[in-house]
């Protein structure tokens, strides 16, 4: 299984997320990790157990509404049940093996984004390819005549 492939869907989650304004883009995120928490109710590979981690997950994308912190939290706790459905062989998608591994590779990658308190990392992008007013000046003045 390709490795890097999940760290790039992570990435690219946190651009498109960036998209959201906030104080949605946080709203819509706890949406999301809930979601996740009952990615697995249909295939059941832990029987009952799988409603404890849902009502955990709910709690916690509860929490994550006014915070990124239990978003990430929610995501790691993620994270740790894609590592055992994975173990146990029971996928997140039932004819495609690898998808718990790939899952509990991207999710650590949303995790970090949201305990950075999930930025636009397209404003982080635009900043990095335009030069800043000070450089721009400090370089004018370095190449005029004296």
């Amino acid at each position: 299984m390709n490795l890097v492939s999940p760290v790039i869907v992570g990435i690219l989650y946190c651009l498109v997320m960036s998209l959201i304004k906030e104080p949605h883009r946080r709203r819509f995120n706890a949406v999301m990790v809930g979601g996740a928490g009952a990615a697995y109710l249909s295939g059941g590979g832990f029987g009952p157990w799988e409603l404890p981690f849902v009502a955990l997950m709910a709690y916690v994308a509860y929490r994550g509404l006014e915070s990124w912190t239990f978003i990430g939290i929610g995501w790691l706790l993620h994270t740790a049940w894609d590592i055992a459905h994975h173990l146990k062989g029971n996928p997140i998608l039932p004819f495609a093996h690898d998808t718990s591994q790939a899952c509990a590779i991207c999710d650590p990658v949303i995790a970090l984004w949201c305990f950075r308190g999930g930025p636009s990392l397209i404003a982080l992008v635009r900043r990095w390819f335009r030069p800043s007013r000070t450089q721009d000046h400090a370089e004018h003045h370095a190449s005029a005549p004296s």
